[in-house]
């Protein structure tokens, strides 16, 4: 083959690779998630469940002085599993024995707390978002209802057993020490934070463009 045809089909091949290029950057192909997606409504989840969780511990914190209990004596009494009974004195006179800090140890009670709220969030986002995801009052009323059977089947269903099997005692479902319905309230307003937030979390997915003839 002469030089001069050569050099005329490298060039024709160059402005095909030109041309392709071109076109590439077009039209780039770009992965589009589906309506579902469920690692976004975990991680979405994750952060709206410490919100919740947040608001939660702190409704307890402002109400329980009005009604004559400390403000942390729900995160004394979630730590008797698995501290047993000495958590319900932490911070108080009769407290201060641990080789830790009760402050440290009450701080690492709240981070739990907050820690099991993130778990629950990722249950309650894709939850809410195939049963309620359009209706705010559906997703009360699911959520509510979500909390609720939560707080049932981890008090009465798991923790009513196990914490006596681990700790020698029952605190947390004990009325004298955690009156039951200060606990279901504490889980629906969980519940309530995470369907009022849920639009913040809701997973939209991207619109293609429709390309003009």
């Amino acid at each position: 083959m002469e030089p001069a045809t050569k050099q005329l089909e490298f060039e024709a091949l160059k402005a095909r690779v030109a041309q392709l290029e071109t076109e590439l950057q077009a039209n780039p192909e770009q992965w589009r998630p589906a309506a579902a997606y469920p690692m976004y409504e975990a991680v979405s989840g994750f952060v709206l469940g410490i919100a919740g969780a947040a608001v939660a511990l702190l409704a307890n914190v402002i109400a329980a002085p009005m009604a004559g209990k400390d403000p942390l004596q729900l995160i004394r009494v979630y730590l008797t599993f698995p501290l047993g009974e000495k958590a319900l004195a932490l911070g108080t006179a009769q407290g201060g024995s641990h080789s830790i800090g009760d402050g440290m140890i009450l701080a690492f009670g709240c981070c739990l707390y907050l820690g099991t709220g993130m778990l629950l969030g990722a249950l309650f986002q894709p939850v809410l978002r195939r049963l309620a995801d359009r209706s705010f009052f559906g997703r009360l009323f699911v959520a509510s209802a979500l909390s609720l059977l939560v707080w049932v089947v981890g008090f009465y269903g798991i923790l009513s057993w196990l914490q006596p099997a681990t700790c020698g005692g029952n605190w947390i479902t004990d009325n004298s020490v955690l009156p039951w319905w200060v606990a279901a309230v504490k889980h629906l307003i969980f519940g309530w934070t995470m369907a009022i937030l849920y639009p913040l979390g809701r997973f939209r997915p991207p619109v293609a463009e429709v390309e003009k003839s």
